[in-house]
């Protein structure tokens, strides 16, 4: 049994994001965080999901990119806490060639016994009960 630690105590780890067919064809350590939102029991992660010849929403990549990028958002719905997430004007960010702004990397995103973890330069985020939803727009 593979076992993560989780606020001073250690849960059992379900699976890894890469091991999660919703994320079939995409790489979420190559893909930017734009923005977040926090609402109660909602969390939101507004991305520029990087895209590989797996997925069904792969296309050619533009020029001076070397894979596919698409936006898409990854939420957490129903969830009874929310711990770990720093404001986003605290999160450091970088400005793109293009101007826009980037929040970094989901470094790492685990589904837990009694939820979700992930982590990122938004924080070490604890994630208790809700699901999980990813949604690639075309």
């Amino acid at each position: 049994m593979r076992r993560a630690h989780d606020g001073g105590r250690y849960v059992r780890m379900i699976m890894d994001w890469s091991e999660m067919s919703v994320f079939e064809g995409v790489d979420l350590n190559d893909s930017f965080i734009l923005g977040l939102t926090q609402d109660g029991g909602r969390l939101a992660f507004y991305i520029e999901a990087s895209i590989w010849p797996a997925s069904k929403y792969y296309s050619t990549p533009k020029a001076g990119e070397y894979t596919c990028y698409r936006k898409a958002v990854l939420e957490f719905v129903g969830s009874i806490e929310i711990i770990g997430l720093r404001p986003i004007e605290l999160t450091p960010s970088s400005s793109d060639p293009d101007g826009s702004k980037d929040y970094g990397n989901i470094d790492s995103l685990m589904a837990l016994d009694n939820g979700f973890r992930l982590t990122g330069d938004f924080g070490d985020v604890s994630i208790k009960g809700g699901e999980l939803r990813f949604e690639i727009h075309t």
